[in-house]
């Protein structure tokens, strides 16, 4: 049966959803082909359904396939970037990685390995989770490529960077501790966003602060707004080599009920979005959105703020292949803005553009 995919610019994109309903085939990322189906991919969508690594409610091994589901109802043009990201870059969906779920080290190893292969011709990599245990050997694998330590965002409702739990060192609350232990990270551009709940004892900030990480709070995003954020994260960051990990978590549970430990008082998905689209021009080298648990999702919410996020990321990714700087290009939705004022993309005015 034909697939009637969208073609643009020599690249491969999503099944037409105007001759073929969302709710119809085959259950890819954003219904695009896959990795097989392409000549090269500039960017790499692969599920990592593992979550040996949870300390508290399993599950996120199914995110990946849960995050495709929801991601049915995107379309291939996004407004607030005035991008039709498909058309820019070829994605496609290469899968899910076999990895063991009864051996936390060889499972790393081979995430690692796969990572490798799947970016060695120059693919970037968008991760679906999975928990949080696998951004290790993916970071392992970004800095090799990059050839050097990397910045990167941790948007997250915890810290992550705790030495162990029961005695095991690669867990989905350690691997920030351990890429800052193993070099890969930039220590002068590391930080957290969106931290909260509580914490076993102080000395979890001080070991935080004292392997270089910076932290924006989800009260710090309530209070100081998008803005003044991402013009935080702008001057820490810079134009280094850039990986972001999103766990779900980062969100308030009514905004991602579906997620192994959940905290009150997270960001709204609204502050989530606006914030990565403050980060256009940044220099984004992978990125993996990780810890949707489906058993606990409601209404597919979660799933659908997952694929949203991952939306976006992808946008960001497709963006940057587009010649010359567009930070402070005007969005799709400029020339219908009500007000004196239009609307500007997050990051725009914070980092005193005019």
């Amino acid at each position: 049966m034909e697939e009637l995919r969208i073609e643009a610019n020599g690249n491969l994109g999503p099944i037409d959803s105007s001759r073929i309903p969302r709710y119809a085939g085959a259950a890819t990322y954003a219904r695009l082909p896959r990795l097989d189906q392409v000549a090269k991919a500039d960017v790499t969508v692969v599920g990592v359904p593992f979550d040996s690594g949870v300390s508290y409610r399993p599950g996120a091994r199914f995110g990946a396939n849960h995050v495709r589901e929801a991601s049915r109802l995107l379309r291939p043009y996004n407004p607030a970037w005035d991008v039709s990201p498909f058309e820019n870059i070829q994605v496609a969906d290469a899968g899910d990685m076999a990895v063991n779920p009864f051996n936390i080290n060889e499972a790393i190893e081979t995430i690692q390995q796969n990572a490798l292969d799947l970016t060695a011709s120059g693919s970037k990599l968008l991760t679906l989770g999975g928990d949080h245990t696998i951004a290790l050997p993916l970071l392992r694998a970004a800095a090799e490529r990059a050839g050097q330590p990397i910045a990167m965002l941790h948007f997250d409702a915890h810290l992550d960077t705790w030495d162990t739990y029961f005695g095991a060192e690669y867990t989905h609350g350690t691997p920030f501790r351990r890429a800052v232990e193993e070099g890969i990270l930039d220590t002068e551009a590391i930080s957290h966003i969106g931290t909260r709940g509580p914490l076993y004892g102080k000395k979890d900030l001080d070991d935080d602060h004292r392997f270089g990480f910076g932290i924006v709070t989800s009260a710090d995003v309530y209070y100081q707004g998008v803005l003044e954020t991402v013009a935080k994260v702008r001057d820490r960051i810079g134009n280094r080599p850039l990986y972001i990990s999103v766990d779900i978590d980062v969100l308030d549970p009514a905004h991602a009920p579906g997620t192994g430990t959940p905290e009150a008082g997270g960001i709204t998905s609204r502050e989530l979005l606006e914030i990565i689209r403050g980060f256009r021009g940044m220099n984004l080298v992978g990125a993996d959105v990780v810890e949707v648990a489906p058993a606990y999702d409601h209404a597919e919410i979660t799933g659908v703020a997952a694929s949203h996020v991952a939306y976006e990321l992808v946008t960001l990714m497709a963006d940057n292949a587009v010649p010359g700087s567009r930070f402070g290009a005007e969005t799709g939705y400029q020339a219908q803005a009500l007000g004196q004022e239009a609307r500007r993309p997050a990051g725009f005015a914070a980092a005193g553009k005019e």
